[in-house]
């Protein structure tokens, strides 16, 4: 059994040490550029560490000549080389932490930077299956985890390696027989280590999700701040809030129960050890084998000794929570985005004759279709209109177009060529679009319009505000286009919003544009503005829109009405109304039937 046991604790080890070699070997690219800095600080801790060894050393000739031999003019210098050495190994001390802090920031920021390049890299349907704290915490606080204790845990165990070397050199040089005894109970005292590793790996990855549940009700409150005064949620978030930070609390104590005792069980230990040495030592003074100096300076070695040692085991779990935070962070990096360029992706043209939908079908959940079989041919410059019921597919076929998902068969092929043989960028660069709910970046009107093109001359951002009817809106602003909208630009109404997102698409000038349902949130007054800043940006482009305004759809070289996944029927305004019991003539009738149409009505 006890065979067993130390295989096992063999097994353990050895599976914790190349862990702990792995992640090293995986985040030297990010050490590396601060190498000579970060092997500085962890050279600094090699006397830093030895210096330990100097007050227990000191204090042998001080108890044989002044407490022994009450000779006190024989060692005078021995507080002054304690106080000189002691003062050195502070200073050295203070050096180390300051590189070893610097070099940990830097290493950080560009872990982070990696990260935040691969989630810029994940696909639409990455996000909507996680929660913003998900996500936080995935790509910025595991980035904080890994890199917070890599190089201190580093430095901290050379450092405490060369205190153990020049205090054990300090215990043999007093007594080779008091020193056997505790370095043995000292080993003793590390086995619990084995098995800790194992123990806290699922807790760890639970308590991963309770804390970024935390952040999401935290984000869930600033963005949904106006629903919950609306709504008087108060009381609702909180208890929501306090059973996520019951959750913690619950995780938490979990964690330190199962880590935790590995410190009293180490000061127990070691208490042993001391306690043996006291008496070992006392029989050995006694006998006359070493003198009382011998010993003093052997006791005061074993406590400089065993004291860090008794804290160990906190070091110990902190070094773990870093690893395995590495071992997060690279399994993230190391997988692959649904969505990416095919191997020897070719560029997109800048121009196009045909955009063709070939028996194209797409489930968000396997064995759910969303669109059935769609055959749609569109050709360079026609308008396509888009109808048909709430979440009939409109909108999911127009995504799949920039590649925001991929069909789950069939195609889009653009001039025969399947848009997966595009690259993305190149893809993305020939796609406008303009959503319903536009997304503006927090800073002024002028850094949003030139998202669309940020080397766009003066002159080409005038004629974008001009063609999306914001001049005048513009000109009545106190700072004009630098004009600070805040974050999600809510300091501007629900029209002007869209108008600035039209000015991007215009300045970005791409041959195709997807416009989803862009007038549907506005008043009249506010959809009439918009509306003819839709028509100009509409001009010489393949469009595909999905919109109920009859102006719109009247202008379209074809409606197509997509209801339950499929397409029902398409044709023009004109030909769709005179058939009797179509489904575009249905959604007609329903809209008109109590009122008179209206040139701008809806349907």
């Amino acid at each position: 059994m006890g065979k067993e046991n130390n295989k096992k604790s063999k097994s353990i080890f050895k599976l914790t040490e190349n862990t702990f070699v792995r992640s090293y070997r995986r985040m030297w690219p990010y050490v590396k550029p601060y190498w000579f800095r970060g092997l500085l600080s962890v050279l600094l801790a090699i006397p830093i560490g030895a210096l330990e060894g100097v007050i227990a050393m000191s204090l042998k000739p001080y108890m044989d000549l002044v407490m022994i031999d009450k000779s006190i003019e024989a060692a005078w210098y021995i507080p002054l080389v304690i106080v000189l050495f002691t003062s050195l190994q502070g200073g050295l001390t203070y050096f180390a932490n300051y590189l070893n802090t610097w070099v940990g920031l830097k290493i950080t920021n560009l872990l982070k930077m990696d990260l935040y390049k691969k989630m810029l890299s994940f696909e639409t349907d990455f996000f909507n299956k996680r929660n913003s704290g998900d996500v936080m915490f995935m790509f910025n606080n595991n980035a904080e985890l890994a890199c917070s204790g890599l190089l201190t845990n580093i430095k901290n165990f050379v450092q405490k390696f060369f205190t153990a070397v020049s205090l054990i050199f300090v215990l043999f040089y007093n007594s080779w027989q008091l020193a056997l005894v505790c370095v043995l109970i000292l080993v003793g005292a590390f086995l619990p280590m084995t098995t800790l590793k194992k123990k806290i790996q699922g807790l760890f990855n639970h308590s991963i999700v309770a804390d970024s549940a935390l952040l999401t009700v935290y984000n869930e409150s600033y963005a949904g701040n106006k629903t919950i005064t609306a709504y008087n949620l108060d009381d609702y978030q909180e208890r929501k809030f306090q059973g996520v930070l019951n959750g913690v609390f619950d995780l938490r104590m979990k964690l330190f129960q199962r880590t935790r005792w590995l410190t009293p069980v180490m000061h127990i230990i070691l208490s042993i050890g001391i306690g043996a040495a006291i008496w070992f030592g006392s029989y050995l003074v006694l006998n006359g084998f070493i003198t009382s100096g011998s010993l003093v300076s052997f006791l005061t070695a074993l406590i400089m000794l065993y004291n860090p040692m008794k804290s160990l085991g906190s070091n110990y779990n902190n070094v773990l929570m870093s690893f395995m935070a590495i071992e997060n962070v690279f399994k993230i990096m190391d997988s692959t985005p649904a969505i990416a360029d095919r191997k020897n992706a070719t560029e997109m043209p800048a121009t196009h004759n045909t955009i063709e939908f070939r028996n194209l079908s797409f489930e968000y959940n396997a064995g759910v279709p969303v669109l059935k079989n769609i055959n749609l041919t569109v050709k360079h410059g026609e308008i396509i209109a888009l109808v048909g019921n709430s979440g009939g597919g409109k909108t999911t076929l127009v995504s799949l177009l920039p590649r925001f998902y991929d069909p789950t068969s069939g195609g889009i092929y653009v001039d025969g060529t399947d848009i997966r043989d595009f690259t993305l960028k190149s893809l993305r660069k020939n796609i406008g679009v303009v959503f319903q709910d536009n997304f503006l970046f927090a800073g002024s009107i002028r850094e949003n319009i030139l998202l669309g093109n940020e080397d766009a001359t003066p002159e080409q951002l005038n004629t974008a505000i001009k063609m999306a009817c914001l001049d005048g809106f513009i000109g009545s602003l106190k700072n004009g286009l630098d004009t600070q909208i805040g974050e999600r630009g809510i300091l501007l109404s629900g029209g002007q919003k869209q108008r600035v997102a039209i000015a991007r698409a215009f300045l970005k000038n791409a041959p195709i544009l997807i416009l989803d349902e862009a007038t549907s949130a506005l008043d009249n007054k506010s959809e009439a503005v918009v509306q003819r800043a839709i028509e100009n940006l509409m001009q010489d482009k393949t469009v595909f829109v999905i919109a109920h305004r009859l102006s719109t759809i009247r202008n379209a070289s074809k409606i197509v009405v997509v209801n339950q996944g499929e397409i029902v029927e398409s044709g023009t305004h004109d030909e769709l109304v005179k058939r009797e019991c179509g489904a575009y003539k249905t959604l007609y009738d329903m809209q008109f039937k109590c009122r008179t149409p209206a040139p701008d009505a809806t349907i």
